[in-house]
């Protein structure tokens, strides 16, 4: 199974509109155009889901920077997306600041020696 990105999808585009547009390509195995949790709102971009790479293809070189319900999409496999898929974020960084605050060794910025009184 391959995992198409869509994106600039119009608000009004249907999960219907997109099994539609994209299973002239293939069997379309699943198609979901995402809604933000709080309003229900489309939110402009989703994936459709073919059931052999082949079709994935086919439908990316036909699609892609086409018109779709007035807009231009985008359409590229999902892990390859722009932005490397946004969310997550951050890492390992637990907060503190390793040292160096509180200490009496300087550090924390403020006052401490050298600095030149301000200038006001």
């Amino acid at each position: 199974m391959s995992k198409l990105y869509v994106g600039n999808l119009s608000w009004s585009t249907t999960e219907d509109v997109l099994r539609d547009a994209f299973g002239a390509y293939g069997q379309v195995t699943d198609a979901v155009h995402m809604k933000d949790r709080e309003t229900g709102r489309y939110r402009g971009f989703g994936f459709v889901s073919f059931s052999t790479p082949d079709e994935a293809q086919a439908a990316i070189a036909a699609l892609n920077e086409q018109e779709l319900e007035g807009r231009r999409i985008r359409v590229s496999l999902a892990n390859d997306r722009p932005g490397g898929g946004g969310g997550g974020g951050g890492g390992g960084y637990r907060g503190g600041y390793g040292g160096g605050r509180g200490r009496g060794g300087g550090g924390g910025g403020f006052g401490g020696s050298g600095g030149g009184g301000g200038g006001w």
